[in-house]
């Protein structure tokens, strides 16, 4: 039986949808006219007023803000309330140079918080669960909206943070927890760690987990939910919107329902800006219609996605982005050839090895190199060379045929690379590009 936090808003009808996105985007824009000198130049100098806005059916014609507009205008420059009615600020993870900082007031975290009570709500959270929020809390919105969202749905809610993998392996023991929420590559190594000290799936209590901030393939999900015995379930989410649950995974698992009644989402053509029809691959951008104090009009996001309209089983009418794809602008392009590493994980995952695993690209005498360093794992670790040889040509060969260019491969020993408490870094670019 699927549960909804809010079943009148998330099994809303479309025509319903569509009112309610109408109704709030003219309410927005004239807000940010009102309100955001750095808006209401962007629009003018597109020759726009808020009386061309009606409805959706006119957001195309408005200016798209980007990450560059979030750093040029900071700290205040798209504050669109009075620092007085503001209660919060969250920042943005390992940007260069200056932060990006958004700001709540208490209706920004009183949304915020139930879009994530949806998310818990989606994989069977109740108040009767024992949700561990294993994200990082204070400037990242990971650990604040999960355990707010844990807080709304009426769970006991034990805020470990990130690190501290024994203590946190002793609370979801100890404390009985059913849900766990944390980054993909924490998830995998917690797993990892209650194998090696002899805790078999069905003795661990979890039954699911939401995982987020940080791309992961579908073979890392099926590696995760079996080693703890859980259903994985996907969320999305950006500090420049709010924080986790813009989107999140229902039961049915075949992508992300965005929360619509927030945020109107659009895919775009990266290199044009033009919008793309139902079903294309392309950019996805965001519009924030409910937000006060830091809403963001056209967000260029620089996630690759599709979005569906498709009937999904759960019984949710909201529209369905799919696990994004890759990066429109941080996506590795290595001699000429588009590689994302989502695709250098699959093949990994497909061959028995860890999803541990640092990228580094390099330039040798004005040619790109593709170095991956891979952790065997202890059933497969051997000292042999000519074994290790064969399987590291056997890993060549896979991953030549997957992205159309040869990467050199390096095995190592079991644990050897450093693990991740957070957001896991897998690409290390040493090129001056």
């Amino acid at each position: 039986m699927e549960r909804y936090y809010q079943p009148e808003i998330e099994t809303a009808s479309r025509e319903q949808i569509t009112a309610w996105q109408n109704e709030r985007l003219v309410a927005q824009v004239k807000h940010v006219w009102d309100n955001v000198p750095y808006y209401r130049k962007k629009m003018q100098d597109k020759g726009l007023t808020p009386d061309d806005i009606k409805g959706i059916e006119d957001l195309h014609k408005l200016p798209f803000v980007t990450k560059a507009d979030l750093r040029d205008a900071y700290p205040y420059g798209l504050l669109a309330k009075p620092l007085s009615e503001c209660v919060r600020i969250q920042s943005t993870s390992g940007t260069t140079g200056k932060r990006v900082v958004a700001f709540y007031t208490q209706k920004d975290i009183d949304l915020w918080e139930d879009c994530c009570a949806r998310a818990i709500t989606a994989v069977g959270g109740t108040k009767d669960d024992v949700c561990q929020v294993s994200y990082g809390y204070g400037l990242f919105t990971g650990g604040p909206g999960l355990n707010g969202g844990s807080h709304k749905v009426g769970c006991l809610t034990i805020p470990t943070s990130s690190g501290n993998t024994e203590r946190q392996i002793m609370f979801i023991q100890d404390l009985q927890a059913t849900i766990l929420c944390c980054t993909p590559s924490y998830a995998a190594y917690l797993g990892e760690s209650m194998k090696e000290m002899g805790l078999t799936p069905d003795q661990i209590p979890l039954k699911a987990g939401i995982f987020g901030a940080e791309a992961w393939s579908e073979e890392m999900r099926q590696d995760i939910q079996n080693t703890l015995g859980i259903k994985a379930y996907d969320i999305y989410g950006l500090t420049e919107l709010s924080g986790p649950g813009v989107s999140f995974e229902c039961s049915a698992q075949t992508g992300m329902h965005i929360n619509e009644d927030h945020f109107i989402a659009e895919i775009i053509d990266p290199e044009t800006g033009e919008v793309l029809p139902e079903g294309s691959k392309g950019e996805l951008v965001f519009t924030s219609i409910t937000k006060e104090a830091f809403p963001l009009i056209r967000y260029r996001t620089r996630d690759i996605c599709t979005l569906s309209y498709e009937p999904c089983p759960c019984g949710r009418t909201h529209v369905k982005m799919s696990k994004p794809m890759g990066r429109s602008d941080d996506m590795l392009i290595i001699r000429g050839v588009n590689v994302f590493p989502s695709q250098i994980e699959t093949v990994l995952l497909n061959n028995g090895y860890a999803a541990n695993y640092p990228i580094i690209v390099d330039r040798v005498k004005n040619t790109d190199t593709l170095d991956v360093r891979v952790e065997m794992t202890p059933e497969m670790f051997t000292d042999n060379m000519a074994e290790i040889d064969k399987m590291q040509k056997t890993l060549i060969n896979d991953l030549r045929s997957m992205l159309g260019l040869t990467a050199k491969v390096t095995l190592v020993a079991p644990k050897s690379i450093v693990r991740s408490e957070g957001k896991a870094v897998r690409v290390i670019d040493k090129r001056k590009i």
